[in-house]
């Protein structure tokens, strides 16, 4: 397994904040208003520009890159490349580790696959559940983050990928529960104080999760994981707590974030939820402390040229904070979004 110290504090209390986001995907329409014909460039900087504190806030930031790195001709939907600029942008909005394992990511086929890998690692940005193949993965998975003297585990699976066959020797982490239970019994020997698993399942913009989402949550507990966060469903899904006998908190289940930039406009799909875990570790013993939900909405502002994509976090534009003028029908769509997302997870 490959350790990754971002950084170490000595105390005899450790504490430690991670959020995650849901899914950055890149429409056609997010292409074409990334593009800047003045310096030729795409530049991805507006869209994370309202978010960037929120983000940078934690000590470990999480995001589905939802997308591949496949190089030209760029494309969105259903086979996605984006510019490299899309993944310079959101690390450079604070995001530390990309979880790959998703049914977009053979999109752009072996060269595809490969140029996305060698990109990130060119630009230092963390990475797992795909690999190059299998002695990569078993070096490298399941991933190790290391900051404040708290060690988390990161595992990272998806239900498939579109019906395309995955080529050797690549590696693409898909549902198997064998696999899963030897990576979660990997992790628990490695000495580390929470595991968190990223899945990519449910039933797209369905808004509660599924039988088997249920009876996926359960085996991984079971098997010793204290935190599950998933994506893939496009739209926000239930939160649920699991308690112990003295009333703790045990294990905490985000069934989907939702959509953290898209081009997707419908109801319940035009943002999504950035989930903030905050760890506590006394005496050897490591809890979760508190956590909460930020709503955040995409903001599409249309000109004659193109459209811009913002993620606007709610709170920030309902303090009237934010400096941007919507126009009536994005604020009711905004005022819709935050009233959906809170009665929802209530």
């Amino acid at each position: 397994m490959l350790s990754l110290i971002l950084c170490s504090q000595e105390s005899d209390t450790a504490r430690l904040t991670l959020v995650f986001a849901g899914d950055i995907m890149g429409h056609d329409e997010q292409i074409a208003g990334a593009w800047d014909s003045a310096s030729k460039t795409y530049n991805y900087e507006p869209t994370f520009r309202y978010i960037k504190p929120f983000i940078n806030n934690a000590d470990i930031a999480i995001a589905n890159f939802e997308v591949t790195l496949g190089g030209p001709p760029y494309k969105g939907y259903p086979q996605f490349s984006s510019p490299d600029a899309l993944a310079v942008a959101a690390a450079d909005a604070g995001f530390d580790v990309f979880i790959l394992a998703n049914n977009h990511a053979l999109d752009r086929g072996k060269a595809g696959f490969i140029r996305t890998v060698d990109m990130l690692d060119s630009l230092n940005i963390i990475h797992t559940g795909t690999f190059r193949d299998p002695e990569t993965r078993n070096i490298n998975y399941p991933l190790i983050l290391e900051k404040n003297n708290l060690r988390i585990a990161l595992l990272n699976y998806t239900y498939g990928t579109n019906g395309i066959e995955i080529p050797k020797p690549f590696i693409i982490n898909r549902f198997d529960t064998t696999v899963i239970r030897k990576d979660l019994e990997k992790a628990r020997l490695a000495g580390i104080d929470q595991i968190i698993v990223t899945l990519h399942w449910g039933e797209e913009y369905q808004r509660n999760e599924n039988l088997q989402q249920r009876k996926m949550a359960e085996f991984i507990f079971r098997h010793g994981a204290d935190i599950i966060v998933g994506s893939h469903p496009h739209v926000i899904q239930p939160v649920q707590l699991t308690f112990r006998t003295d009333s703790t908190l045990e294990n905490i289940v985000v069934y989907s974030l939702g959509n953290f930039v898209s081009n997707q406009r419908a109801q319940y799909k035009d943002g999504g939820i950035v989930f903030e875990l905050k760890l506590i570790k006394t005496a050897g013993n490591t809890r979760v402390e508190d956590f909460s939900y930020l709503p955040s909405w995409v903001y599409r502002e249309d000109t004659a040229e193109k459209s811009n994509f913002y993620v606007l976090p709610v709170s920030l534009y309902e303090s009237g904070k934010s400096g941007i003028i919507l126009k009536d029908y994005d604020k009711y769509k905004i005022a819709r979004f935050a009233q959906d997302t809170r009665e929802h997870l209530k």
